[in-house]
């Protein structure tokens, strides 16, 4: 039996899908197991022994389309759901399972406040597409494989970091997912203990606000380190904070200690530390949370409450 994943982005997404890779390859029999991602994507996936090809996504569907079909698939498990899969599905021509997005219940939390959505993860969801072909959920949590070329030698980081740390990552898709800078700097500044800031090149300028205001003991990576390196920083930190963002379902493959904060999302979208301890800091007192499911360059409301008025109090062991 041969079978197609399709999930295009992004990173949190992908490594959420991990579960239904794992429980499909060793669950069913004799079975081939196929992914296809967007190209961008594509070192989250390479290194997981349960995928047997991968296909990537450049530019034209049609291109990919052609390559597709002359494997003649038997299943398409389709974990994105959207008119680009839609069409895909359509193409291949065979017997294919939708994962169900629940966009109507996300439209009713975002715009009226009412609250439809199911108390289950995305992940339990997920997997929810694959019970047709008897795979149920094994328990074990998210997935995460890093090729040894990556792992981060203690001997990289500063000597004020080499006997632990604490990751913060301050990156996110969306600015209302992100801790003002000034915010950033006095969670630091509780945490009190050697922090490496993890993000893309576009959080380094925020960073060194951080690393100026509270000095040596920050250390700064953001942009220094591909995904795969700064996942290998994760692995090795003592504790993990994190805006709603994909280093956070990562620590969570990690098993690490999760403080998740979030801004104008919520972890009843479903989307919270799966399968790993963690604490939720959230401003729960406003009646215009959650704006988005997904986030802004900047608040609709502009007073930015649930970030500027968000208790950071938290308890370091």
């Amino acid at each position: 039996m041969k079978i197609l994943i399709i999930r295009f982005s992004s990173i949190g997404d992908i490594v959420l899908t991990t579960p239904v890779v794992r429980c499909l390859k060793t669950q069913m029999d004799e079975v081939t197991l196929h992914y296809v991602t967007k190209k961008q994507y594509q070192t989250i996936l390479e290194n997981n022994p349960y995928i047997d090809k991968l296909f990537l996504l450049e530019e034209k569907l049609s291109e990919l389309v052609a390559h597709l079909k002359a494997e003649k698939y038997d299943y398409v498990i389709d974990l994105h759901h959207n008119l680009r899969t839609r069409i895909l599905k359509w193409r291949l021509g065979c017997r294919s399972y939708s994962f169900n997005k629940l966009n109507i219940e996300k439209w009713l939390m975002v715009n009226w406040k009412i609250n439809r959505l199911p108390d289950l993860h995305i992940v339990d969801r997920y997997l929810q597409t694959v019970l047709p072909l008897g795979v149920k959920n094994d328990a074990l949590g998210l997935d995460y494989f890093i090729p040894p070329s990556d792992e981060v030698p203690t001997e990289w980081l500063p000597e004020t970091h080499r006997k632990g740390f604490i990751v913060y990552a301050i990156g996110a898709q969306h600015e209302t997912k992100k801790l003002p800078v000034s915010r950033m700097v006095e969670l630091c500044k509780k945490i009190n203990r050697p922090v490496i800031l993890l993000g893309g090149k576009e959080d380094a300028a925020n960073a060194e606000v951080v690393v100026q205001a509270l000095g040596n003991y920050i250390f700064n990576a953001c942009g220094k380190f591909n995904l795969n390196q700064s996942a290998s920083l994760v692995k090795q930190a003592q504790r993990v904070f994190t805006h709603d963002t994909g280093l956070m379902h990562i620590a969570a493959a990690f098993k690490k200690d999760v403080v998740a904060i979030w801004g104008n999302t919520i972890p009843a979208f479903g989307m919270y530390p799966y399968r790993t301890a963690f604490i939720s800091l959230e401003n729960t007192q406003l009646d215009c949370r959650p704006c988005s499911k997904i986030g802004f360059d900047k608040c609709p409301k502009g007073h930015f409450k649930c970030m500027n008025d968000l208790d950071l109090n938290i308890e370091m062991s």
